[in-house]
């Protein structure tokens, strides 16, 4: 691969079929990377053990996941695309990276407090050490640069300790210190406009749903929650389905709808049919190229396999590299 200017990587779990929130939060952004970076993206199923109680969907919702990836344009050609356990290295490194952790600095990160509140029956060793897992995927391949929301911003000033604690233990440079990139749209509140969009939370808008189906979520989407009646004037700088027309409509139909919303000149549903309308035009090109892969899961499953091949080459040079820096036989 060529060096173009340094590596990024990214993982995400494989939670099914891709929403909104994920394109604008992440998915968007890994397409837009790959024309400057040599870019590794991982399904991260190991990681998904930490919080799943049955395992029954997991091979499906990775299938999902890579055809949502694929079809919004991560090109296995530029990029390489795989499933995170079919590379193991990536637990040896875990595991090597875990010796100079300290446990009270993983138990005070904020999305560990977060996950045992929500899980308080499931506090296993695998969540107690996601953060260190997260290291080794990152500093397994020389990553210089992860894109993140601002929620997981720690873990990635996590990952810089982490290398920081290696390098100086054993006085080497081989892990490297990734930078962090902010995602332009850190946060997409789901169809509720209170919560951010999640799948748990029922709130989502799937980007594979059909026409029909897309439109009956937009219509029940909450607007300006002081406009009660079609003759009350709104405000679209608290409208959530404002912003979303700040991204998928034109600049006029934006310009336009902050004008007459503001005076009562268009109601809410005009606002979510045109918003529906123009939603559904955006992911048309998708929904066919994903409906293409679709019809040929052996090629995707191909196409992790030679990602995750690809991968291992990185992986298994910078074990060595790790095995040397330490002075394993």
């Amino acid at each position: 691969m060529s060096t173009k200017k340094g590596r990024v990587f990214s993982g995400a779990r494989p939670t099914g079929r891709q929403h909104l929130g994920n394109y604008l939060g992440a998915i968007k952004n890994y397409v837009a990377l790959q024309d400057d970076y040599d870019c590794v993206y991982c399904i991260v199923d190991i990681h998904a053990l930490t919080t799943m109680e049955t395992t029954v969907d997991l091979k499906q919702n990775t299938l999902e996941m890579a055809l949502d990836w694929l079809a919004a344009g991560i090109d296995p050609e530029k990029s390489i695309v795989f499933v995170q356990s079919h590379v193991p290295q990536v637990m040896e490194l875990h595991t090597i990276l875990s010796m100079i952790t300290p446990y009270g600095k993983l138990i005070e990160l904020p999305t560990f407090k977060e996950k045992i509140k929500q899980q308080p029956k499931n506090i296993n060793y695998g969540l107690v050490g996601y953060p260190v897992l997260q290291a080794a995927d990152i500093t397994l391949y020389k990553s210089h640069l992860v894109p993140v929301g601002v929620d997981q911003a720690p873990h990635i000033e996590f990952t810089r300790e982490v290398v920081r604690s290696f390098n100086f233990r054993y006085q080497t440079d081989v892990l490297i210190e990734p930078e962090m990139k902010i995602t332009e749209i850190p946060k997409v509140l789901g169809t509720d406009g209170v919560q951010k969009m999640s799948k748990s939370l029922d709130n989502h808008i799937e980007l594979a749903a059909s026409a029909d189906e897309t439109q009956l979520r937009i219509m029940t989407m909450v607007t300006d929650p002081q406009r009660m009646r079609r003759a009350d004037p709104g405000n679209p700088d608290v409208c959530n389905v404002f912003s979303l027309h700040k991204i998928f409509s034109s600049r006029d139909e934006v310009q336009s709808i902050n004008t007459e919303c503001r005076k009562a000149g268009i109601g809410c549903v005009d606002c979510k049919k045109l918003l529906a309308k123009n939603l559904n035009a955006h992911f048309a090109p998708f929904r066919e190229r994903r409906e293409v892969f679709a019809q040929k899961p052996d090629q995707v499953f191909e196409i992790l396999q030679d990602g995750a091949q690809r991968a291992r080459l990185i992986a298994d040079q910078t074990i060595r590299e790790v095995h040397d820096a330490i002075g394993m036989f």
